[in-house]
Parts: structure tokens; sequence; C-alpha cells
């Protein structure tokens, strides 16, 4: 079933190429300026990378539209993508014509009800630091029990040493005041 959804969002995006193509080409050569563009932000509701990644490549892909940037999500909010449009009617139709592709493209990859599993609203975590997506890869990194700083860094090897000296290998008085901070 989603070998048939994958075919016809190939089929729609080659659509969307040629209609992209035409639009692009009657703004070039024609004697008046007919472009309008727009800069809009799209929260997605795709949740993996591969989905992503394929929706900023559609975008992409699609004369008159270019992914400029990217917001990183949040496991409260989803990540953003910010898409430039050359022949912006409006914001609303720009958001309204992603979406349809985000529809399409999520009914490809998951199956007929894959777009509607996207709207189920995302877990919350109370840690700042947890709250980003790649919060998972501190979790692990705690979990190995090496400690963390601002931003999910390791500070391993990464202490201040009496005399100014930083880094492993540094003092023999950094590893029993490490295990004093883990103690505590």
């Amino acid at each position: 079933m989603r070998a048939w959804y994958t075919f016809t969002y190939v089929l729609w995006i080659i659509g969307e190429i040629v209609k992209g193509s035409f639009a692009v080409a009657g703004g070039v050569y024609s004697p008046r300026t007919r472009s309008s563009p727009a800069i809009v932000e799209y929260p997605l509701r795709a949740a993996t990378d591969l989905e992503i990644i394929a929706m900023a490549s559609s975008i992409t892909i699609t004369p008159g539209t270019l992914v400029v940037g990217t917001a990183h999500g949040t496991l409260e909010e989803g990540p953003s993508l910010f898409v430039h449009v050359l022949f912006a009617q409006s914001r609303e139709q720009v958001v309204e014509d992603l979406r349809e592709m985000e529809q399409r493209l999520l009914r490809a990859s998951r199956g007929p009800g894959g777009a509607e599993a996207a709207l189920l609203p995302r877990r919350s975590r109370s840690a700042a630091d947890e709250r980003f997506a790649d919060g998972r890869a501190v979790r692990r990194i705690r979990a190995a029990g090496h400690r963390t700083g601002p931003g999910g860094r390791s500070e391993a090897g990464a202490h201040s040493v009496p005399g100014g000296h930083a880094g492993a290998g540094g003092s023999s008085h950094e590893q029993p005041r490490e295990q004093e901070e883990d103690e505590r």
C-alpha cells in the first residue's frame, strides 16, 4: 500500500516541478516583475530524520522554492523549516501548499494513517537540556557515568587543576575530585 502512495507522491512532485518551472520561466521572461518573494516558517509534523530530509529535499527540488534554514525541534515542539518562496500569493497559501506536500510525503512514508499519527502531542520533559530531541544522547552519556555540562557537553577531563593546567593527564588530583563530586 505504501508503494502506491510513494509512486503517487513521486508523480505529484514531478507535476509540481513542471508547474514551478513554468512559473519561474514566466517570471524571468515577463516584461514586468511578477515575483512576490517571502520567507515562511513551516512547523513540521515529520518526526524522523528521513522524513525531514525528504521534505526539505522535495521543497528545494521544486523550482521557485528553497529551504533556507531549519529550527531544531524540542520534545514539546517539532522542528521547523524556513522556506523561501519566489511567487507567494500569501503566507497562508504557502503554508497550505507545504502542508499538502507534507501530508502526501507522510502518507508515502507511513501509509494511509501515517499523517494523522504525526498530530499526536509530544511528551514533555522538565530538565532544560533534555527538552531537545538530542537530549537522548545526554541521557545515554549520563547513564554511562559521565557528567555533562551546559548544552550537554561532556566535562570529563576539562577540570581546572591548581597551577592552571586543565585536561586529561593534568594532575593526579583530578580523579579524587571527580569521585567526590559524583558522590555528592
